[in-house]
């Protein structure tokens, strides 16, 4: 099963009339094959370790202040998948990550629930979510990624959600065109990609144009190199969405599909 990484850009996802929101309404599209559960790496969960929710029903958090009215009576309510986060925990420590928490009692943020909820409406696959830890680095995220890598001959679906560009200092409400630091990372970032220059793409403060601009915090990128360290060295990567808004966030979203 190939991996995915989506940017899921403002909550408002869920209700605005937007290409991205359509591409993620199409998804039957683009994966067919019901998976049997979804392991969903957040950028807006963030730990010092590796953390996976551990619950029977996932809760709909709503960790975003200030949005329309509607927004906040969306449910996604999805069945947890306490056997993959067991799974989970197993893999990473015994691929030298010495320590995986549990936590009982977290649901899906809204980086989860809010593309599953347009992806898998019906809410009726168990889902797991697992953290990103902002102080380590894209090599420490990649190697993640790497010892989840059979999950996906078991039938999960491994999903980054995070954002191509994520500055929102920067966000231009005026309707204006796309910031030229933000298309030169976007671009950058596809071309890594589709040419397999993982390296780059893990050590992107260094490499990639504009990068501290892109991402001033890390937290929103290294969900890409979980999804790309599962699909492992030689994966194929595709463009499957490209769309803009607010003038700097872009909703670049990728498939990594493994040569092994």
């Amino acid at each position: 099963m190939d991996t995915y990484f989506i940017s899921h850009g403002s909550p408002t996802l869920a209700i605005e009339d937007l290409p991205a929101r359509h591409f993620l309404l199409d998804w039957g599209k683009i994966v067919a094959e019901k998976p049997k559960a979804i392991l969903v790496i957040s950028g807006h969960w963030d730990t010092s370790v590796p953390c996976v929710n551990v619950v029977s029903r996932n809760n709909t958090i709503y960790d975003f202040y200030g949005f329309p009215r509607e927004m906040y009576k969306l449910q996604y309510n999805a069945p947890g998948a306490p056997d993959l986060a067991k799974r989970v925990k197993e893999l990473l420590i015994n691929s030298g990550f010495k320590t995986v928490r549990e936590d009982p009692s977290r649901g899906l943020d809204h980086g989860a629930w809010v593309p599953l909820s347009l992806m898998y409406p019906k809410a009726d696959i168990p889902v797991c979510q697992l953290s990103v830890q902002s102080k380590q680095n894209g090599e420490h995220h990649y190697k993640m990624g790497k010892a989840l890598a059979p999950l996906k001959s078991e039938g999960v679906l491994i999903i980054g959600s995070g954002s191509a560009t994520h500055n929102l200092r920067a966000l231009r409400s005026d309707g204006s065109s796309t910031a030229p630091w933000a298309q030169a990372f976007d671009n950058w970032l596809t071309e890594a990609l589709i040419n397999g220059r993982h390296d780059e793409i893990n050590n992107f403060q260094e490499k990639a144009p504009s990068a501290s601009m892109a991402h001033p915090y890390p937290d929103h990128f290294y969900p890409l190199h979980v999804a790309l360290g599962a699909a492992g060295e030689g994966a194929k990567a595709e463009l499957i969405h490209k769309s803009w808004s607010l003038g700097t966030l872009s909703y670049s979203s990728y498939s990594f599909k493994s040569n092994q």
